[in-house]
Order: structure tokens, then C-alpha cells, then sequence
């Protein structure tokens, strides 16, 4: 649900396929911005929307729809989407990174929003999971505990902001740096520790 993490998904691709075989890739969600129904005010609206330029700007090709922001009521909360992907992973954990990407794809590419539990829930069911279970799921207790969770401990490991990539061994967590344009310098960082 971060425009910067749309942005680096080319590389974000490149380095998971260059990776050595004994790393393990775990998503851990932080959060963003906490449950609200309140509509964004213009102001933060032109904010966000300014982000996307942003992203364009310092990495080129990245599409954005920036129909969003006139057919959709945004609301500055991405906790229903984090809460969808912890929903995906206990029906079927295989379907972690398709939920990511359909959830990003459906928010930059299609305009639609994915603070809305329709919206998530169609994409749920357009993955093959099961209506019913999702939506209970969705907003279940122990869904909300595991988001909570995740966002402490994504703190805890030293996540700055979005996207952040740390490496966690016996030693440790190392934040791993970015280069938005290019996996090598990520990948080099990661194999050197």
C-alpha cells in the first residue's frame, strides 16, 4: 500500500531472483496507516497523489491510475489490506505474494480501493479462496493480533520506513540498503554479510 514499494517491485523481483538459496524471504507488514472510514481531505489527497509523481519521477515506468483519486473515496487507511494478506496466509500461505501484488495492482493500476473490504474481498475470491472463511478471517481477532505484531516487531528489527529489507541472522538484523533502479548494490550487501 506504499507507492514507493509499487515502485520497487521490478527490483524487489530482481533481487528474490538472485538470491542465494539459503535466504528465506519473510513479508512482515508495518502498518502504514491505522482503520479509519473518514474520507482524505484534498489537501492530503494532493499530498499522495504527489507521492505517485514522485515515484515516476525517480523511478521511471512505474504506471499509476490516477483516476483513484476522483472514482474512489480514499481514506488514508491501509490496515483492511495488511489484515488481507494475514487472511490470504491462513487459508493458503502459497498465495502471500499474489495477494500483495493483486491487492497493489487493483489500488495503482485499476483505481480501486483497497481500504474497502469489497474491493479485498473480490480479490480474495478472484484468487481461488474460499468467500466465506476470508471474510470472517478478515476481521477476525486473532487477524488484528497478528498485524499487531507484525508492525511491533517490524519496528523492533529496524524497518525505516517503506520498503525496508532486513537481513536477520544469529547475529542480528542489518537493514539492507535500496537502490530503487537497480538490485545490484541490495544484492552485493546481502551476500558480502
Amino acid at each position: 500500500m506504499c507507492s514507493w514499494c509499487w515502485g520497487f517491485r521490478p527490483v524487489w523481483k530482481e533481487i528474490c531472483k538472485n538470491l542465494p538459496e539459503n535466504i528465506e524471504i519473510k513479508y512482515i507488514l508495518g502498518g502504514l496507516a491505522p482503520d479509519s472510514d473518514d474520507p482524505m481531505s484534498e489537501e492530503m489527497k494532493l499530498e499522495i497523489a504527489g507521492y505517485w509523481r514522485k515515484v515516476q519521477k525517480h523511478i521511471p515506468d512505474t504506471e499509476f491510475n490516477f483516476d483513484f483519486w476522483t472514482k474512489c473515496i480514499p481514506k488514508r487507511s491501509t490496515y483492511p489490506a495488511c489484515r488481507a494478506v494475514i487472511a490470504t496466509k491462513e487459508q493458503n500461505p502459497s498465495l502471500e505474494k499474489e495477494i500483495i501484488s493483486a491487492i497493489q495492482a487493483s489500488y495503482y493500476l485499476q483505481a480501486k480501493n483497497p481500504s474497502e473490504n469489497e474491493v479485498l474481498i473480490a480479490i480474495a475470491v478472484s484468487l481461488g479462496l474460499d468467500e466465506n472463511r476470508f471474510i470472517e478471517d478478515l476481521s477476525s481477532a486473532k487477524t488484528q493480533k497478528k498485524l499487531d505484531e507484525d508492525i511491533v516487531f517490524s519496528r523492533q528489527i529496524g524497518a525505516q520506513g517503506f520498503p525496508s529489507m532486513i537481513l536477520g541472522d544469529e547475529a542480528g538484523y542489518q537493514y539492507v540498503p535500496l537502490n530503487y533502479n537497480d538490485a545490484r548494490s541490495s544484492l552485493e550487501f546481502i551476500v558480502a554479510s
